[in-house]
């Protein structure tokens, strides 16, 4: 969430700021809003410090009179009680107009970073660099055809179970999930995060805090009966963690790894992806997410980064990072790094982790704070998966395919999954 103070005194600034996004953005009204809110408020001080003043002359009166019911002390209480209605209706007001507020802004983006490469989509992303050695050789098979061969997955018996986009794992599929998510668990917290199981489903303000409500609802799976959606990502229930809390910053920063199963709709996605294990309405992720001191966060966007690329670079998985143009910005960052996975069928880099500095967007949509000069100052969160599971599997199987049709299972990883070759079960 953006800053009011901000908006109010600066709204140019904020609309330039945001059209770098692609977009238009009049923010005129809200602007206007945040003006009489401040009014208000000014007005509201100005009652109360009338009040106090007037209730120590009631005082002083009774005091000096010594009869409570004197026609003088009458007259005060009577001052005294029109300032408190006055009060009352101006509270009223600016609970209206906060709520008013609160609701417009939630629907503005984060402000981009000026460090963020200018662009109106992803064909504006800039390549930073690149690492290990892409293979390239003709008639190399696609993932589904490996896992289809191997046993390893079944995408058609699952619509029998739900719907098209998901898939169920057989076999030696599901072992190496499950030895994935435990490596990059097991390499995470060894590098200092805390591990944390959080709940599968969250409530409206869990998804509030986090930035995908009100925006990305139809983005989103919600339980009919209840306050409650299927998380599409960690980041929210982590976001939500400490939501309402003043963290003490000899904490910081706060660094928590999590496994959970995420689900989104893909609303606009149909016919991409539509095989394999690249676009499923559900997938399991590792997540990286920081609480940090707003004067680190670009440091420690440095640092998550570099996390996530040690689990490729440990897996021998060749990658690219990008630096994402504004255009191509996620609703709450300021500045992502997505690290995207060698991918030899297609002969092209798939985004397989964006590692993202929200800056205190998301701590202010969630009252997420720390004391800083004594002051309470709004933290800054960073997010990145560590990695997306599934197609960190697709990547593995398409890179380490061999031609008597086995696949190599990364060194770092056999001692999960017991073996050198991922072989027919």
């Amino acid at each position: 969430m953006l800053d009011q103070k901000l908006i109010r005194e600066n709204p140019t600034s904020v609309e330039e700021s945001l059209s770098l996004r692609g977009k238009v953005f009049n923010i005129s009204q809200i602007q206007e809003l945040t003006v009489q809110k401040k009014e208000i408020d000014i007005e509201i001080t100005s009652l109360q410090s009338e009040s106090k003043k007037l209730s120590k002359l009631i005082g002083q009166e009774i005091s000096k009179s010594k009869n409570n019911d004197s026609p003088e002390v009458n007259n005060l209480k009577k001052r005294g009680n029109e300032y408190r209605t006055k009060i009352s209706e101006f509270e009223e007001k600016k609970r209206t107009l906060d709520k008013k507020i609160h609701n417009e802004i939630c629907n503005l983006p984060n402000l981009p970073s000026k460090d963020a490469p200018i662009g109106k989509d992803e064909i504006n992303n800039v390549q930073v660099k690149t690492w290990g050695d892409p293979l390239v050789t003709e008639n190399l098979r696609s993932h589904w055809e490996i896992g289809e061969s191997l046993n390893l997955f079944d995408s058609v018996k699952s619509t029998k179970i739900s719907k098209s986009r998901f898939i169920t794992l057989i076999g030696n599929g599901a072992r190496l999930e499950r030895s994935l998510i435990n490596f990059m668990l097991d390499m995470h917290t060894k590098n200092g995060y805390l591990e944390l199981m959080p709940p599968a489903l969250v409530n409206s303000e869990s998804l509030t805090g986090s930035g995908q409500l009100p925006k990305f609802s139809n983005e989103s799976f919600k339980c009919s009966n209840d306050d409650l959606w299927l998380s599409p990502t960690a980041e929210v229930p982590l976001t939500a963690f400490h939501r309402n809390e003043i963290i003490d910053p000899k904490q910081l920063p706060l660094k928590y790894v999590a496994y959970s199963p995420c689900f989104r709709r893909e609303a606009g996605s149909y016919g991409r992806d539509t095989k394999g294990l690249i676009r499923l309405h559900q997938f399991n992720k590792v997540e990286l997410y920081w609480f940090c001191d707003p004067s680190k966060s670009i440091e420690a966007h440095q640092k998550i980064t570099s996390d996530a690329e040690s689990i490729l670079k440990k897996l021998n998985l060749p990658y690219r990072l990008v630096d994402i143009c504004t255009g191509d910005l996620g609703f709450s960052s300021s500045r992502t790094f997505d690290l995207e996975v060698w991918l030899p069928s297609s002969k092209c880099y798939r985004e397989i982790s964006s590692c993202s500095n929200c800056l205190d967007f998301q701590a202010r949509r969630s009252s997420i704070r720390t004391k800083i000069d004594k002051k309470n100052t709004y933290l800054h969160t960073l997010n990145g998966s560590g990695l997306a599971i599934g197609r960190t599997m697709a990547a593995i199987l398409e890179n380490g395919q061999q031609t008597d049709g086995s696949v190599k299972i990364p060194d770092a990883l056999v001692p999960y999954y017991g073996s050198n070759f991922l072989k027919t079960a």
